[in-house]
């Protein structure tokens, strides 16, 4: 079934401050101390880290993951963007998923800062991440019956790649803020979001990332004037959440702007021609597409997308940006728990027939 949507009854629930929003747990059903039960877990004395190895062409390594939770019927591995970033990013999960009973993973992909920094541009290989992420399915024990595939930005754009390749291993898929289309990405940028920006400013970017001055911290003065507070994170930078300022800093630039690029204005790395658009509909599997209005991607392209797989929705969380897990996460939250709950209920909705 596929139904865009608009996530607005959750909004009445959000409370504003001097134009920031402030986050208020969305209404849950707790599964009480089981959600505590670690019986059985081989993580326990590590609080629930475990160190997964990983084969690799170049050698074997090491990532980082951290269980929250027990649930044997939901597990939802996070798959965080970048690439290069770290599961920080993902901080604001806590204050949601737990209260719904939603056992999840935190895991830095290979590269990133709580796992092995390997020096080797070979490893920055979209085929490769999408290996490593089978590698930390089969060691978390995540199966059909209960694994959620969760991947925001350049964690969606693997999320894709993996069911388009793993998909019998999923029971749902969450594509969060990114598009089928890399070069969709960039013309929507070119063509809607730089023609609105302070054109001296956007001059002045696109001089120093001509020059290749990317370290210079005018360049991210420049962005997070211009940019970042606009389509990344609608907050003043005063007031940007400590672990998301935290995950930024943990950036490794020799995965990121190989792969990306030098910012979020767009990508111009590896991965810049990646285009999945004609195979969307190869992913059977419920797929819940993420949006919002002032994103960096077009929410218009993730409605089609939504469209264009077997079982999928959309959901337009409108007054969010890139991260509208934090300035839309009432809306978010709401709009995630409920597709993560009908799913496991099985709802027709998820699984009806297309014919």
């Amino acid at each position: 079934m596929k139904a865009p949507s608009l996530c607005l009854a959750a909004l009445a629930a959000v409370a504003f401050t001097g134009g920031a929003p402030q986050a208020q747990a969305v209404t849950t059903t707790p599964l009480g101390s089981n959600y505590f039960d670690n019986a059985g877990r081989d993580d326990i004395l590590s609080g629930g880290v475990k160190l997964i190895p990983v084969k690799t062409p170049q050698g074997d390594f090491h990532v980082w993951t951290k269980r929250i939770g027990n649930n044997p019927k939901i597990k939802v591995l996070l798959l965080h963007g970048g690439p290069g970033i770290t599961h920080e990013i993902f901080a604001v999960f806590e204050s949601y998923f737990p209260g719904a009973g939603i056992e999840f993973y935190y895991y830095d992909q290979l590269g990133s800062f709580y796992s092995d920094q390997p020096d080797d541009p070979a490893l920055w290989d979209l085929p490769r991440f999408v290996e490593e992420v089978e590698q930390v399915r089969q060691a978390l024990h995540l199966n059909q019956s209960n694994f959620f595939l969760y991947g925001q930005s350049w964690g969606g754009l693997l999320a894709m790649e993996y069911a388009l390749k793993y998909q019998q291993h999923l029971k749902g898929l969450v594509i969060s803020n990114m598009v089928s289309s890399v070069p969709q990405y960039n013309e929507y940028a070119k063509k809607v979001l730089m023609p609105a920006m302070n054109q001296q400013a956007l001059a002045e970017i696109l001089a120093l990332e001509a020059a290749k001055t990317y370290d210079e911290p005018r360049y991210m003065a420049l962005l997070m004037a211009n940019f970042y507070t606009d389509h990344l994170l609608r907050l003043p930078p005063d007031q940007w959440p400590e672990p998301v300022n935290r995950s930024f800093a943990h950036l490794n630039k020799k995965v990121y702007i190989p792969m990306q690029g030098p910012s979020e204005m767009g990508a111009s790395g590896k991965l810049a021609q990646w285009d999945r658009t004609a195979d969307l509909g190869q992913i059977t599997v419920p797929t819940l597409f993420l949006g919002a209005t002032h994103d960096t991607m077009d929410p218009q392209q993730m409605k089609m997308m939504a469209g264009a797989v077997k079982h999928g929705k959309f959901v337009l969380c409108p007054n969010g940006s890139h991260l509208a897990m934090y300035d839309d996460s009432q809306a978010y939250f709401a709009a995630l728990i409920q597709f993560i709950r009908e799913v496991d209920a099985g709802s027709t909705q998820w699984h009806a027939s297309t014919q």
